[in-house]
């Protein structure tokens, strides 16, 4: 925890020699997308991204879990997507999964979550794909982890402020999966329904 704590002190330091962006922070955001993934401690959004602050409007929870829409009992999730696509007007949404997810594989093994009743409960919003889905043996679950993204897509489908925007061409939501230990993103491709890598972009030469 302490080189945290010495990061966070020195971190006013570090900014000082660029006042001029974070003056504009204050102004308001405009971020370009809503970035829904787990809470999981290795998936970092911004270093995936390479975000800047006020880039990406976060939502993680705890297994990339979203909730059925229920306009009688609003959650902090329903909350935050709403905020982004209705008061921002984020025009992308991005769903990302990733390997190695402790929920994902406490799904599909079956696991006994008694003793995290928490837990248990909300993972009970987790979709039936994920969890009619087999690990095979893979330590990364892969092919349950990828499911359970696209599962949360068609979710996310059916929150009606969603829905009209993207009948009305508003607004496009984007699959991807993360693999913790190579670092690749992979996004879905509806045609062959299937997740691809991302192309790499060339990279230019500096100027001589």
């Amino acid at each position: 925890m302490q080189p945290l704590i010495d990061y966070a002190r020195s971190f006013r330091q570090q900014t000082a020699a660029r006042p001029e962006e974070f003056a504009r922070l204050a102004e308001g955001q405009a971020p370009q997308a809503l970035f829904i993934t787990c809470s999981d401690s290795r998936v970092i959004p911004s270093l995936i991204t390479g975000a800047r602050p006020g880039e990406l409007f976060e939502l993680r929870t705890a297994g990339n879990i979203l909730p059925p829409y229920d306009p009688e009992q609003p959650t902090g999730e329903a909350a935050t997507i709403e905020y982004a696509v209705e008061i921002l007007g984020v025009r992308d949404v991005v769903v990302c999964g990733h390997s190695h997810c402790g929920a994902v594989g406490a799904l599909v093994r079956g696991d006994d979550l008694t003793a995290v009743p928490a837990v248990r409960d909300w993972l009970t919003h987790a979709a039936p794909r994920a969890d009619g889905t087999k690990a095979d043996g893979d330590p990364a679950i892969a092919d349950a982890a990828q499911s359970h993204v696209l599962a949360q897509i068609l979710r996310l489908r059916s929150y009606p402020y969603l829905a009209r925007r993207l009948d009305a061409g508003q607004l496009r939501l984007h699959a991807w999966f993360y693999e913790i230990h190579t670092g690749t993103v992979l996004a879905h491709r509806p045609p062959a329904d299937t997740f691809v890598a991302h192309p790499a972009r060339p990279v230019r030469a500096a100027p001589p």
